[in-house]
């Protein structure tokens, strides 16, 4: 099981489905979770109450071993849940920490979220990987997807490197991220994408031997 953490602009979610297709894992990503609880019919209230959350988490697992054999699954299409929105955001990132917790018992899985090599106890089964690069290639990448704002999507990135933080210290009692808190680091700002996802497939390769 491969757990891909990444700072926004980093390319997490792009090695992640790399590292996928490379190893004939599944893929799982907050957006996939998150557009997953709409399809199954839930609102944002419903994802407040644990049980329904737990359910639906279960059922999103089940689906997703069932339906996308090894490869990748995508479900596409927008985020339907605000993620900024304090209250909700809390219960969509709760809902996605159980969906990590209960795929992780399937095995062959590359899951990509903020905090994803967080959710789990340390193991021989997980392979943690953090995906980063510089503040000013996240926000070039950014600007390029934005229209080329620079001074906005440096903007962008501060942000989110600061929500990063807090949500790491609210949730996980994170006070600083550390490179050691990762079993590899990979910089996008060096390494292409494919060359990152080569890497972080040899590490799972390297994990697994005796």
């Amino acid at each position: 099981m491969v757990c891909i953490s990444h700072a926004t602009g980093a390319g997490g979610v792009e090695v992640g489905r790399l590292v996928a297709e490379r190893l004939g894992f599944l893929y799982v990503d907050e957006e996939i979770v998150a557009d997953a609880a709409a399809k199954g019919g839930l609102e944002a209230r419903d994802i407040a109450d644990e049980e329904k959350r737990k359910s639906l988490a279960g059922r999103i697992v089940a689906s997703m071993s069932q339906g996308a054999g090894g490869g990748a699954m995508a479900l596409g299409g927008a985020v339907p849940f605000s993620m900024t929105d304090e209250a909700t955001g809390a219960d969509v990132r709760a809902l996605i920490r159980e969906t990590i917790e209960q795929t992780a018992s399937r095995g062959d899985v590359v899951i990509v979220a903020h905090a994803a090599s967080h959710a789990l106890e340390r193991g021989d089964h997980v392979l943690r990987v953090l995906v980063t690069a510089s503040p000013d290639v996240r926000a070039k990448r950014i600007g390029a997807i934005d229209g080329g704002d620079e001074r906005k999507a440096a903007k962008s990135v501060a942000d989110a490197d600061a929500g990063r933080r807090d949500y790491l210290k609210r949730f996980y009692k994170v006070d600083e991220e550390l490179p050691t808190h990762y079993d590899l680091v990979v910089n996008t700002d060096v390494l292409s994408f494919d060359d990152a996802a080569r890497v972080v497939a040899r590490g799972v390769a390297g994990s697994a031997a005796p």
